[in-house]
């Protein structure tokens, strides 16, 4: 994870749309000098009226009109499997952070929501976990007492640890080279990598000895985090980071060779290509390759390019380039694992805390079908302390829940995500996805996606189904602004910096789901209305 500004680093300044320049009268192509002054007004008359005709019946611009789609589902279509890879493992916040009781009760709320298996967190070996000392001779000294209460916790909530191994204990780093972060984190390299490596067998070998290897061979351990940022401070990045791969990896294979171990970790889905050619040339084991963007970072640092990529294809965009420089390596079977990603890097309430969100995941993961093993949204909760102690509930945290269990649009976005089928049923739609169950219930999500600074047009979508048969019904069930989001009610009520007992359950209230909608399928059709930002999930019974 990054710091910018008030939230993740950003090394380039952001770009900006600039508006684009009206030709002014004596740039124009009337000569408009030669006209009388009855003559200019009636010319600017005759194109005042032209321009209001335009903002008032051209397609997609009238307020308040509507827009229409139409979509044609062939349930005989093309399918294929449709593991739900997005909802397989969340971020959090650091490893201290899973001691609190408001982390595991967020925990269990978004597990029972997602049935996720998996959780990244960073700083394990941060000095607060006191796992690493030295006496005064310089000797290593290991306390695992809350190492084992981190993994008992999440062990005993049916989730596994995917374990990023960092950042640098503080008598074991080269340097005091502290990260911004407001827990101070140390992201020097070793002074002694002989020491290094020691902790990495105490480490490895305690876990198998408290947990078993059948346990701890179904965890990933992934070698440190963002090395091409800031949160590493060894020159140059890319060959010292190597170094401790290789350091790393040969260890934890030397405990036991079933543990799983991967990286490069980079933001930005930088180094995937260079870490593949080093781990092949150098014979260092590799189990997955891992990497991160978000949906606001700029083309130029993930690409190379000045392409002005929208937030809303942003992430799949990168996943696709990772992929395919995986297809092109000599490891092309590689399991690929996004261990973060978001829609934006940056505290933005407008965007993280927002409706958006739910017609954003669902278009996220419509793309991002079949390029990754599993994708880690950064984070399941805002028990988050990188830019210190939250100061309100809904600032543009990175998390599902906000303060307080508060459940916001996007995590009633994975909550009605979860329930699409396991096979996925093609569609001629970049707005849709159909999906069958294992017990062969069509379930289809549509939704009606605009960028966060943009109005948008409600959407009416009428859908055909072939192949259905009679007597069928459609439950709906909706997450927009009136269905699902506590936003408006939270801006009612003032948004109050720190919401008494009655507005946090007015609060729940306005973010609950409801009951959904029962429509009866006549003829093999089905018309759906969605608002802007509007996310509908579909079962045919």
């Amino acid at each position: 994870m990054r710091k910018c500004l008030n939230s993740r680093r950003r090394t380039t300044a952001e770009s900006r749309r600039q508006p684009a320049k009206l030709d002014t009268p004596s740039q124009a192509p009337w000569q408009f000098q030669f006209l009388s002054g009855i003559e200019r007004k009636a010319v600017f008359r005759t194109l005042s009226s032209i321009l209001l005709f335009l903002l008032i019946f051209r397609p997609g611009v009238a307020r308040g009109q509507t827009r229409t789609e139409n979509i044609e589902v062939n349930l005989q279509a093309a399918s294929h499997p449709f593991p739900h890879y997005w909802e397989r493992m969340f971020g959090s916040g650091r490893a201290i952070l899973s001691l609190r009781d408001s982390y595991r009760r967020d925990l269990r709320e978004v597990q029972s929501a997602t049935g996720f298996e998996y959780i990244r967190f960073h700083a394990i070996f941060h000095d607060e976990i006191g796992l690493y000392d030295e006496d005064s001779e310089g000797k290593p000294a290991y306390n695992f007492s809350y190492i084992d209460q981190i993994y008992d916790g999440l062990l005993e909530n049916h989730v596994r640890p995917f374990v990023e191994l960092s950042f640098m204990p503080g008598k074991l780093a080269a340097q005091p080279a502290i990260h911004p972060f407001w827990y101070k984190p140390n992201v020097s390299p070793p002074r002694d990598w002989n020491k290094w490596e020691d902790l990495i067998s105490h480490f490895a070998r305690h876990l198998i000895e408290r947990y078993g290897i059948n346990e701890v061979s179904q965890w990933y351990f992934e070698v440190w985090n963002e090395p091409n940022l800031d949160f590493w401070a060894g020159e140059p990045k890319d060959q010292t980071y190597f170094q401790l791969y290789d350091s790393t990896a040969r260890t934890l294979k030397k405990v036991d060779g079933r543990l799983r171990v991967g990286g490069p970790a980079t933001a930005q889905a930088a180094w995937v290509d260079r870490f593949i050619q080093h781990v092949v040339e150098n014979n260092v084991p590799v189990d997955f390759v891992s990497s991160h963007v978000y949906g606001n970072d700029l083309s130029k640092d993930v690409f190379g390019t000045n392409e002005n990529i929208p937030r809303t294809e942003f992430v799949c965009r990168a996943v696709r380039k990772v992929r395919d420089q995986v297809e092109a390596s000599a490891r092309k079977n590689l399991p690929i694992i996004w261990s973060e990603y978001n829609a934006s890097y940056k505290n933005e309430p407008d965007v993280t805390d927002a409706d958006f969100m739910g017609p954003w995941l669902a278009n996220t993961i419509r793309q991002c079908d079949g390029l990754v093993e599993m994708m880690s949204y950064w984070t399941f909760s805002d028990v988050f302390e990188e830019q210190g102690v939250v100061k309100e509930p809904f600032y543009g945290g990175f998390g599902l829940l906000a303060e307080n269990g508060l459940p916001k649009p996007s995590f009633n976005a994975f909550k009605l995500l979860h329930g699409l089928g396991n096979t996925r049923i093609a569609v001629d739609s970049q707005s849709a996805l159909v999906t069958r169950r294992d017990d062969g219930t069509i379930v289809m999500a549509m939704w009606n996606l605009y960028l966060p600074e943009e109005t948008g047009e409600h959407k009416q979508v009428t859908i055909t189904i072939k192949g259905l048969g009679e007597n069928h019904q459609a439950r709906i069930f909706r997450l927009d602004a009136t269905h699902g989001s506590l936003v408006r009610a939270y801006a009612a009520m003032g948004k109050p910096t720190y919401p008494t007992q009655a507005q946090m359950q007015s609060l729940r209230s306005a973010a609950s789901l409801g009951a959904p909608e029962n429509v009866r399928i006549q003829h093999g059709q089905i018309t759906i209305d969605l608002p802007p930002q509007g996310l509908a999930l579909i079962e045919l019974h």
